[in-house]
């Protein structure tokens, strides 16, 4: 295939762009852990980070998988209480299937926690123990556990504020119910000898509303498969040089030791796509009751329903935490994808390459100079011509899709994703190591987005000329590798999470031989 040269489309789609973001009264652009001042207050509607691609399970390339991950920054050890999800919230993910900006369908995810206080006979009287469990938990027996945590999920087809009777009910294939049952943490080897048959049982096949082929859902606890020098990184990039532009690996991954909370669908692909529109766009909102708001204001702009405020918002990582300033983090929280407007100098004119370039730049960084940043937009804001841009779509942040583009099998996946196939700003698909399926085409979970990130910021993506500099086309990386070897084969993907003991598989240090 010859190599597809975009500058010129993408000269046009940036004035499209400019044109109709210019006509929108609001805007906004994503978030991740613990990006904003306010979300920062509740930590269990927290949106970590949003997985959307074309499943790679043999077998299963005609599904997509979608993974909304909340609850940031879990330690395994977590006790006693561990990390169970807000029974108040609505978590919501949402799918745009014709290129408005706005919901076409909405996943609409609900908890409920019950209490079954168990008790034990102290000196002739009935006393609550003060834990999760009273024993070993089993695939097979969950008896010991002294609590539980169920959910439902409702399918809203178009705006997620019309009233609660327009959605239906996603059921278990298996008995037609309508409440799963999400599993309990990772407390330890010991509550919970094998965790893996026991999550396992928490994976449904489920019939979803209108579509004739059954879907599978998975809700609960997995490792955090994240990656980053996350102290580092935000200390003024405190890293040297020969890292940021070195070797992919060997720098500390801040986040190994964590777990996350995953909401997980795959869903057919014929049931989430639109008319003649191969492309998707995905992004994941937790909303809370006004009453339970802390006080912060732009938290108070979006109402779901009449009760229901919008607090944490994702679509592509990291770009409330390295994009978004920081006195408007908590307003783009509380924005819709259709009000793109109000941050766009955050993306035409970024604040990240300067800053590498005033802390680099007598190593040769520097930043590109030459605005408003078209290859930025194209990221962000409008897909990539050619590789995931929506017929007629309109610029509006989220992570976006072209389930038309073949699905790259596990072991054969560059974790540079569509990134990789650009070569002086030109796409070029015969260039090695180009793959097409990956980020920001989607986002597959050994995509290494910081890296990829990081070199988009600093202008790979651009065309030759005035303004792209030398060092556009570096290796820029945090020196934590991502890659598909580290995550499973099978739905959904993201790997058994760490227990709580023994120590020395948890995130602490092993105990020292007993005396």
């Amino acid at each position: 295939m010859n190599p597809i040269r975009f500058r010129t489309s993408l000269a046009a789609g940036l004035a499209a762009a400019l044109a109709a973001l210019a006509a929108s009264p609001e805007g906004a652009i994503a978030s991740s852990h613990r990006e904003a001042p306010a979300i920062t207050q509740y930590p269990k509607v927290d949106g970590t980070d949003l997985y959307v691609f074309r499943s790679y399970e043999p077998g299963r390339s005609a599904f997509v998988t979608i993974i909304a991950n909340y609850v940031p920054l879990q330690d395994a050890y977590g006790g006693p209480n561990y990390f169970t999800m807000d029974p108040d919230a609505l978590y919501e993910i949402h799918i745009d299937n014709n290129g408005d900006a706005k919901e076409d369908l909405t996943y609409q995810f609900k908890f409920a926690y019950d209490l079954k206080d168990i008790q034990l006979n102290i000196g002739g009287r009935s006393v609550g123990i003060p834990l999760r469990n009273a024993g070993q938990v089993t695939a097979d027996n969950s008896d010991a556990r002294n609590d539980a945590e169920t959910y439902t999920v409702n399918l809203i087809r178009g705006a997620r504020r019309q009233p609660p009777d327009v959605a239906g009910a996603v059921s278990n294939a298996d008995g037609g119910g309508t409440a799963f049952a999400k599993p309990i943490d990772n407390i330890g080897t010991k509550s919970l000898p094998d965790y893996v048959a026991y999550a396992k049982r928490h994976v449904y096949a489920v019939n979803v509303p209108g579509c004739s082929t059954p879907g599978r859902m998975f809700v609960g606890q997995r490792r955090e498969g994240f990656g980053v020098n996350l102290g580092e990184i935000f200390d003024l990039v405190n890293i040297p040089t020969a890292r940021v532009v070195g070797s992919r690996s060997g720098s500390t991954n801040a986040t190994a030791g964590k777990n996350i909370t995953s909401l997980a669908l795959e869903l057919p692909i014929a049931c989430v796509t639109g008319a003649g529109e191969p492309v998707i766009g995905v992004w994941t909102t937790a909303s809370l009751p006004r009453t339970r708001l802390v006080g912060n204001e732009p938290l108070r702009r979006i109402v779901v329903d009449r009760n229901f405020v919008q607090v944490s918002r994702l679509g592509m990582p990291l770009v409330n935490e390295i994009v978004i300033g920081l006195k408007d983090k908590d307003a783009f929280n509380a924005s819709e994808p259709k009000d793109d407007a109000q941050f766009l100098t955050y993306v035409t004119n970024p604040t990240l390459p300067a800053l590498l370039e005033v802390l680099f730049g007598a190593d040769g960084v520097m930043a590109p100079s030459v605005f408003p940043r078209a290859d930025l937009v194209a990221a962000f804001l409008t897909g990539v011509p050619n590789v995931n841009q929506p017929h007629n779509g309109a610029p509006s942040e989220m992570i976006r899709l072209n389930t038309a583009l073949p699905v790259t099998p596990k072991g054969s996946q560059n974790s540079l994703g569509a990134a990789a196939c650009f070569v002086d700003g030109v796409l070029t698909l015969t260039n090695p190591g180009c793959d097409p399926a990956g980020f920001p085409n989607g986002r597959r979970p050994g995509d290494d987005v910081v890296d990829i990130e990081l070199r988009v910021a600093m202008g790979v993506l651009l065309p030759p000329g005035a303004g792209k500099p030398p060092s556009a086309n570096l290796p820029y990386t945090d020196g934590v590798l991502v890659e598909d070897s580290q995550f499973d084969a099978t739905f959904p993907y993201l790997t058994t999470p760490l227990p709580g003991s023994p120590n020395g598989s948890n995130g602490l240090p092993a105990n020292p031989p007993a005396p």
